[in-house]
């Protein structure tokens, strides 16, 4: 049996339901705190990645998670320590999220050698292994199949843990999202699927890309468990859906689909413009009354938890810290051209081990 969430009731009523969820109820005024940091230093690392793009810093694509700054601080704030996480190309938010620091993401993004990935990424492919983060994909919905793959790795090594796979709206209809639903539900695989629907793939809007009333509805055809977060701009919202996916992986090894509708505020990526194919006064109403950052500051700040003393120190160490990853970036070297051959292969990078005799480069 399909379980439909209470998430898709309407946003207010499910705000305030949220607060008082069990996974919220129990938070410390410390963590609440942290949560509101956490997504000020998104917030501010992408402002800076902005900057530094327009300053022809930073080369390639650039999709700035601006506005979104909750699902990811949300979902991240609920795993485990056997839980994994993967995401597309949008995937700033989700680094910081997990821990990763903000000297390396920035590197990562001038293409230096101190970045996460050495330099040899980019903004589109964060990873960090030890914190179990595996991405950062170029490819739409490719990262997908892998997240079900990490799920089938747990399963089988008996570890409580479950794989946080993300994807974009328009990812939803590629066809190697499907068969990893199907994948993921024959086989009872401990993934937790989470759309981030901001509302356009690209530059089409939902309604012109997406057949159906939802995309979380599709999991109806795999019977997997569903639900729709409305108001994704809201952290606790986002924690006590995301939480409850969790413990259906952890407790059952069942999948999950939650499609937590949120709004980015730039374009697909900073190369493409920010309101031709949407009303500026779309943009600016959802900042207006939805902003990820200022919801959750008023709610704390109605809860007595934070000051505006608090809030402005918080700001400005954002600030400071992003400014001091950007100078780091900066006077970081490049990769060398030694490094081209350096951690694509296994054998390449560990030579005693090698098996193959084979030709794996050709010069």
């Amino acid at each position: 049996m399909t379980k439909k969430s209470p998430a898709t009731k309407n946003t207010e009523a499910t705000a305030r339901d949220a607060r008082q969820a069990p996974i919220n109820a129990k938070l410390g005024a410390d963590e609440k705190i942290q949560f509101y940091r956490d997504m000020v230093r998104i917030r501010r690392f992408e402002e800076r990645c902005l900057r530094s793009y327009q300053q022809g810093k930073i080369g390639g694509f650039l999709h700035l998670y601006i506005g979104q700054e909750s699902v990811a601080v949300g979902c991240c704030s609920v795993m485990g320590d056997n839980d994994h996480l993967i995401t597309a190309y949008r995937d700033h938010g989700h680094a910081l999220g997990v821990g990763m620091g903000m000297n390396e993401l920035m590197a990562e993004n001038f293409g230096k050698y101190t970045g996460c990935s050495k330099g040899k990424g980019g903004s589109m492919h964060y990873f960090d292994p030890s914190r179990h983060y595996w991405g950062g994909h170029g490819i739409v919905g490719g990262q997908v199949p892998l997240g079900v793959g990490l799920a089938y790795g747990l399963k089988y090594k008996g570890i409580k843990g479950a794989c946080l796979t993300f994807m974009g709206d328009g990812a939803v209809n590629q066809g190697a999202v499907h068969e990893s639903y199907n994948l993921a539900a024959l086989m009872d695989l401990p993934v937790v699927f989470i759309i981030e629907n901001n509302g356009y793939s690209m530059g089409t809007s939902q309604e012109l890309s997406s057949a159906g009333a939802s995309l979380a509805g599709r999991a109806e055809g795999y019977g997997m468990n569903w639900a729709i977060v409305e108001n994704g701009y809201d952290v606790y919202a986002v924690r006590d859906q995301v939480s409850a996916a969790l413990k259906l992986a952890h407790d059952q090894s069942k999948p999950s689909v939650l499609e937590i509708r949120t709004y980015r505020y730039r374009g697909h990526s900073v190369a493409d413009p920010d309101s031709t194919y949407r009303d500026k006064t779309e943009i600016e109403e959802y900042k207006r009354t939805k902003d990820p950052i200022i919801y959750y500051q008023t709610a704390l700040l109605a809860e007595g938890v934070l000051t505006e003393d608090i809030i402005k120190k918080i700001d400005e160490s954002a600030r400071a810290e992003v400014e001091t990853s950007a100078q780091f970036a900066e006077h970081s070297p490049y990769p060398t051209m030694e490094d081209v051959k350096k951690d694509v292969y296994w054998e390449v990078d560990n030579p005693q081990d090698k098996k193959s005799t084979g030709c794996l480069f050709f010069d």
